[in-house]
């Protein structure tokens, strides 16, 4: 990879983390994050936990105390997680697979084989089911390349995990790993790219984009939407 390529691959990365991460964050999960029908409230905890945040459990802290794990936790990690495939299309063109079950297939810089891979976004975002079903494609490839004589290895169906280290992986990932390799965090972008600190890179390129953001008025805004809704079910 030249150095044009990478800082033209870093820049796509900034444009797509302002439209895709950043706009979804602001424009669909604030929203949400701010209507209390999109809550389980747990009505025997929610003025603990608004107590234990701010040290009283008005109505504004109760919604302090439900929108802060929401909109900087699970709804931006599930948004992301959702848009890895597109993320990957988006910065290396081409690189799309028709193989069934087959998210990505790239030529692998460290061995130059042709790698069938599966994205997953981190080390802890798949569950029991997911095992099932990625060794299930990686035997469906196995079969058709049996089946049309074609040269693919065991080591050449892969999850490739988009951030993180191994001995952050999970048990799911350690299961599928006993059958296929998994490659995480900055082995997986080195694979993909041949630059050996690109994953390094790409966190400061995003990282970048991060400081045009202040959203304070916006979880401000959020939390005080909120409030009024839990102010008239819960105070009145």
């Amino acid at each position: 990879m030249t150095e044009e390529k990478r800082i033209e691959i870093l820049n796509n990365a900034k444009d797509f983390f302002r439209s895709e991460i950043v706009t979804s964050h602001i424009e669909g999960a604030c929203k949400r994050a701010s209507k209390l029908s999109e809550y389980n409230v747990n009505p025997f905890l929610f003025k603990y936990l608004a107590n234990f945040l701010t040290g009283n459990d008005n109505a504004e802290s109760i919604a302090r105390a439900l929108v802060l794990p929401r909109i900087l936790g699970s709804s931006i990690n599930t948004s992301f997680g959702m848009k890895i495939q597109k993320l990957i299309g988006q910065l290396f063109q081409g690189l799309g697979s028709t193989t069934s079950g087959i998210d990505i297939e790239f030529i692998d810089a460290v061995d130059g084989r042709r790698k069938y891979c599966q994205l997953k976004a981190g080390p802890n975002t798949i569950n029991h089911d997911d095992v099932v079903t990625v060794i299930n494609h990686f035997n469906g490839v196995r079969n058709l390349a049996r089946t049309n004589n074609l040269n693919i290895g065991i080591n050449d169906m892969i999850v490739g995990v988009i951030y993180g280290e191994e001995p952050e992986l999970s048990s799911h990932y350690k299961k599928i790993s006993n059958s296929f390799p998994v490659i995480i965090g900055k082995e997986f972008w080195y694979r993909l790219t041949g630059k050996e600190d690109f994953y390094f890179d790409l966190i400061d390129a995003i990282g970048d984009v991060a400081l045009e953001v202040d959203g304070s008025h916006i979880v401000e805004q959020t939390i005080s939407n909120l409030a009024l809704e839990i102010q008239a079910k819960y105070f009145e």
